[in-house]
């Protein structure tokens, strides 16, 4: 999963697979979830990202995963 945060377009892309998204639904105002071709999601999009979520902590509790850091 990678989390990627545009700052020229406050929008907030979450990969969650690095399969090749088929099809796009937005479930709400600027929010576009991703889906593959068998309806497993692939990403999220956040338009708007600041204004919707909170943007200066992620706190990753009990994930098994390797850590990779990087800043703007």
């Amino acid at each position: 999963m990678k989390l990627n945060y545009y700052h020229e377009t406050d929008s907030l892309y979450i990969d969650l697979s690095s399969k090749t998204s088929k099809e796009s639904v937005e479930v709400s105002e600027g929010v576009v979830i991703d889906y593959d071709k068998d309806g497993h999601i692939t990403g999220i999009d956040i338009d708007n990202a600041s204004r919707k979520i909170d943007l200066k902590e992620i706190i990753l509790n009990k994930i098994p995963a390797q850590l990779q850091a990087i800043t703007a």
